[in-house]
């Protein structure tokens, strides 16, 4: 077993985009005008908060998945559907912002990639627990 620094990095990246929204959310306040702690009251506004909260919804299934993924089957492989992912998430609120009808696109590919990686650690785990043992 190696480090997984790949996996690392893509963690770390995850998180920054995740950071990036929320400095959307900053700026977005900032133009419309309306401060914390009201979340309503600007459509611009109310996509970004969106946008991160989607994010946030997402980061919990996207993570663990991604490191088992690694763990269970390869580290590269596991890396590369993360920065699939990543890219995902940026598309989707991009999109989201731009017009909540342009999400489509990224939310399917992050929730494809996302996918891949439960579901490949999954059954993964559950063949080395039938052919292998604990």
């Amino acid at each position: 077993m190696g480090p997984h620094s790949w996996v690392a990095l893509v963690t770390i990246a995850a998180i920054l985009v995740y950071v990036w929204m929320g400095v959307r959310v900053g700026g977005a306040r900032r133009k419309s005008g309306i401060d914390a702690p009201a979340m309503t009251g600007d459509p611009i506004l109310e996509r970004h908060i969106r946008v991160q909260a989607n994010t946030l919804e997402w980061l919990p299934i996207f993570l663990p998945a991604l490191w088992l993924f690694a763990l269970y089957w390869n580290d590269l492989v596991a890396a590369g559907l993360g920065v699939i992912w990543i890219i995902g998430r940026i598309l989707y609120a991009l999109g989201y912002v731009a017009d909540p009808g342009k999400r489509e696109l990224g939310f399917m590919i992050q929730a494809l990639a996302a996918a891949v990686l439960l579901f490949g650690a999954a059954g993964r785990i559950i063949w080395t627990l039938v052919v292998i043992g604990a």
